[in-house]
């Protein structure tokens, strides 16, 4: 059912979640992250809905927060909850979920990764969280997450030196599953979909739950790095970076 920028299908069990604003590189708004938390919401006392896919489509995952909507935004509480909804979604769902990454993932394209399940990724995908270039910190308990899956060193790198990971590089950190030629993912990402789908619904469900860091951990770090990205958003550092980037959109 298409709405929007978010088109969301059910197929086999499965929900598909997939971004689709390709002139923008499916920079995630703020109506995006609305629609996104009520597919994932919808899903979580739906037996029939066994598993999540999210993607992009073939060639892009997403460029991360539209900056001008999120400037926007930034001066409406309201709006603004629509970003932390989603995150609380992510961090409360019960449903296994499979990322389908061709292409770039930044900013939250990366953070939401590391709340999923099972991530396929192309050989052209790239994965990257760059708060640190507009003077801010992680969002999503990203600080919490990434340093558990992939080390200090690694999370070190991608949080605080801001840099960029290849499909090859996240599959060693272990946030990739498995790496496959470009325009297959979505294709795979299925094949994953009907393998959950077969297995015992609640065994799976128990099976996650013990894997997984607990939902008021997951809250309580998201609300913490809100608190310390709300006041970054004031510092000067922060303030000249987006000056900085709303200059070069002007040239």
């Amino acid at each position: 059912m298409p709405n929007g920028n978010i088109v969301v299908t059910e197929e086999r069990g499965t929900r598909v979640i997939t971004l689709r604003r390709p002139s923008k590189k499916n920079a995630i708004t703020q109506d995006m992250y609305r629609e996104m938390s009520r597919a994932i919401d919808t899903a979580q006392n739906n037996p029939d809905i066994r598993c999540m896919i999210i993607t992009g489509g073939s060639g892009v995952f997403t460029a991360g927060d539209d900056i001008d909507d999120f400037m926007q935004a930034e001066s409406n509480s309201e709006t603004l909850s629509d970003g932390a909804k989603f995150l609380y979604s992510l961090a409360l769902n019960v449903k296994p979920i499979i990322a389908a990454v061709d292409g770039a993932s930044i900013g939250m394209g990366t953070v939401m990764l590391f709340h999923c399940d099972y991530v396929l990724a192309s050989n052209a995908a790239t994965f990257s969280a760059p708060y640190i270039h507009l003077g801010l910190v992680p969002v999503g308990a990203a600080s919490l997450l990434m340093p558990n899956t992939m080390g200090y060193q690694r999370a070190f790198a991608m949080l605080v030196m801001g840099r960029t990971f290849t499909a090859a590089e996240a599959h060693a950190a272990g946030f990739v599953n498995t790496v496959v030629s470009p325009g297959h993912t979505e294709v795979e990402a299925r094949k994953v979909a009907r393998d959950i789908c077969r297995l015992p619904a609640e065994a799976v469900a128990a099976s996650r739950k013990l894997l997984r860091a607990a939902p008021e951990e997951l809250t309580r770090r998201i609300d913490q790095e809100a608190h310390l990205f709300g006041e970054r958003l004031k510092s000067d550092e922060a303030i000249a970076a987006f000056e900085a980037f709303a200059n070069r959109k002007k040239r």
